[in-house]
């Protein structure tokens, strides 16, 4: 299976919140990263669409075909697409066990077990 490799302090730093990674770290540069990342420019209405949707990649750990899936697989069913589309990550079983027990404050942690077998 792929994954995202990385840094993920650099990822919080990009999305402008903190998701994962070194906390002091990201507490201490407030820009994003790179050269040009103190530059201040307004965004247009799909560059703010498409930075949520990397934001809610980063957040679930999710690749770009996974995301593909879920979306369709939501704007299959009744309701608000967005809304059945968060049901969807939210009921996925790695994230179920990072909320009820939380191991580490990592999903990464949690989708680790999952993906062993030590919880099905």
């Amino acid at each position: 299976m792929a994954k995202n490799m990385d840094p993920k302090t650099k990822i919080s730093r990009r999305h402008g919140e903190y998701i994962k990674g070194n906390l002091k770290a990201f507490k201490k540069k407030k820009y994003l990263p790179g050269m040009h990342g103190q530059k201040r420019r307004k965004k247009s209405a799909y560059a703010v669409q498409l930075q949520e949707k990397q934001k809610a990649k980063a957040i679930y750990g999710l690749l770009e075909r996974q995301m593909r899936k879920t979306f369709r697989e939501a704007a299959r069913r009744e309701g608000p697409t967005g809304e059945v589309f968060l049901q969807l990550l939210e009921s996925r079983l790695d994230n179920v066990v990072y909320r009820l027990f939380g191991f580490k404050g990592s999903r990464d942690a949690a989708r680790q077990l999952v993906s062993h077998g030590h919880i099905r």
